[in-house]
């Protein structure tokens, strides 16, 4: 069983910097890909960022390309969201996820671990 912690979420204003943190335990997840999704009230789960096995392909949200770096560090068991210039719309929970295969997909369904999520709220 693969368990996902996120941390780092909070209150911030706009323009501003959060850096989000998954730890990951249960099993040797290098070899798949990892993401972040997010959840605002009202609307469906949505694709943020995703990550390959290697860490080598990249992915973003065209809302979030240019603020938003998704990075892993596979020794450590660990991946980051670090989030600039932020806005009010992306107040959300923030999911951290993982799949058992290599591919990064933008659907929810696709993944297969899913963290318990981190509230981030931008204030205008």
């Amino acid at each position: 069983q693969v368990q996902l912690v996120e941390s780092g979420g909070g209150l911030v204003q706009a323009g501003g910097s959060l850096r989000l943190s998954c730890a990951v335990s249960g099993r040797t997840f290098s070899s798949g890909a990892m993401g972040w999704f997010r959840q605002a009230p009202g609307k469906e789960r949505e694709f943020v960022a995703g990550i390959s096995w290697s860490g080598r392909m990249k992915y973003y949200a065209d809302s979030v390309k240019g603020r938003f770096t998704i990075s892993r560090d596979n020794a450590k068991n660990t991946v980051a969201l670090q989030m600039n210039s932020l806005k009010p719309e992306d107040t959300a929970v923030y999911y951290c996820t993982a799949r058992a295969t290599m591919v990064v997909r933008t659907t929810a369904d696709d993944w297969d671990y899913w963290g318990q999520g981190t509230q981030v709220t931008v204030s205008s």
